[in-house]
C-alpha cells in the first residue's frame, strides 16, 4: 500500500509547461531543455508546432525524452499564439500551467520556485516573476534590461494584486507571458486567452487573473527573455496602431467586466494616494458601477 501511494505520488504532473512553436527549430529545443532541467518538479512539456508541415517534428523528437509531447497544431492558427495556447491548455494535466514562448528559457529553479510560492499561497491563482532579458542586439538588450528592472523592483514592492492590477493598466506591464504560471483549475473560468486582441494577449489573461484570483510575486529570476530582431512585437508596425487597438480593447474589457466606477478609483488612487494609503485599496469593489 505504501509502495502504491509512494507511486501515485510521484506520477502527479506539478506543471504543464505549453510551448507553441513556428520555425524555431534551434530555440525551441533550448527552450524544451531549459524546462527539463528544471528541479524539485514533475513536468510535462506540450509542444504545438504550429506550422502545417510540422518542421519542429525532428528537432524535438529527437531529445527522446517521454516528459516532452510533441503535437501539429492542426488547423494553424496564423499567428495567433493565443489560439495555441489555448489548444495546449485542453491538453494539459499539471496541477498549474506555465506557457513559455519557443525562443525564450527558463531560468534555473524558476518552476519549483513559482509552485512552492502557489502551494504556499492557496488564495493566489497566479504566480509572476523576474525578466531577464538577453541577446547579441546591444541597443535592444539595454533597452529591455533597464525596463525590467524597473519593472521587477516595482513588483515586488507592489502591496498587493488590487494595486498590481492598477499599475498594469495605467503603468505598464511589469511582466511577460512566460514569467508567470496560473492554477489550471482556473484557466477554463478565465476564458483562456482572447484571440481577438491583436497583441498583449498575454497581458490581458494575466491582468484578469490577477483581478479574479489574486497573485503571488516570486522575488528571483524565472525567465531569461530573448530580445532582439526579428520578433512578433518588432513587427507591430511603425504607426502602433496594433498596440494602440489592444489596448483599447484591454481597458474596455476591464471596465465591462467590473465597472466604470473601479477602474476611475484605481486610475485615481494610482495618480493622487500615497504609497501608505493604495496599500489598503481591496482587491475587489463588488457590485459597484457595473458597466452595462
Amino acid at each position: 500500500m505504501a509502495a502504491n501511494a509512494y507511486k501515485s505520488a510521484m506520477s502527479v504532473i506539478d506543471v504543464s509547461v505549453v510551448m507553441p512553436t513556428h520555425k524555431r527549430e534551434k530555440e525551441v529545443v533550448e527552450a524544451i531543455r531549459s524546462v527539463l532541467r528544471q528541479e524539485g518538479v514533475n513536468v510535462e512539456v506540450l509542444v504545438l508546432d504550429d506550422t502545417p508541415e510540422g518542421t519542429a517534428r525532428e528537432a524535438v523528437e529527437g531529445l527522446k525524452d517521454e516528459r516532452v509531447r510533441y503535437l501539429v497544431n492542426d488547423p494553424p492558427s496564423k499567428g495567433r499564439p493565443a489560439v495555441v495556447r489555448n489548444h495546449g491548455a485542453t491538453l494539459a494535466r499539471g496541477r498549474y500551467l506555465h506557457f513559455l514562448d519557443d525562443d525564450d528559457m527558463l531560468a534555473e529553479g524558476a518552476l519549483h520556485a513559482m509552485v512552492s510560492a502557489l502551494d504556499a499561497r492557496p488564495d493566489a491563482g497566479v504566480a509572476v516573476g523576474w525578466v531577464v532579458p538577453f541577446g547579441d542586439d546591444a541597443d535592444w538588450l539595454k533597452d529591455k534590461s533597464e525596463y525590467f528592472e524597473w519593472a521587477a523592483q516595482v513588483g515586488a514592492s507592489t502591496p498587493n494584486s488590487a494595486w498590481t492590477v492598477a499599475h498594469i493598466l495605467f503603468r505598464g506591464t511589469l511582466y511577460v507571458n512566460s514569467a508567470c504560471m496560473v492554477r489550471r483549475e482556473h484557466f477554463a473560468p478565465l476564458g483562456g486567452f482572447d484571440a481577438t486582441i491583436p497583441v498583449y494577449e498575454d497581458v490581458d489573461f494575466y491582468l484578469r487573473g490577477i483581478r479574479a484570483f489574486g497573485h503571488v510575486y516570486v522575488n528571483r529570476p524565472i525567465l531569461h527573455y530573448r530580445t532582439g530582431r526579428p520578433s512578433l512585437m518588432h513587427n507591430l508596425g511603425k504607426d502602433g496602431t496594433l498596440v494602440v487597438q489592444s489596448n483599447e480593447m484591454i481597458h474596455g474589457k476591464y471596465r465591462k467586466t467590473n465597472g466604470m466606477l473601479e477602474y476611475r478609483l484605481m486610475q485615481a488612487a494610482l495618480r493622487v494616494l500615497p504609497f501608505e494609503v493604495a496599500r489598503r485599496l481591496p482587491l475587489r469593489l463588488r457590485n459597484q458601477g457595473r458597466a452595462s
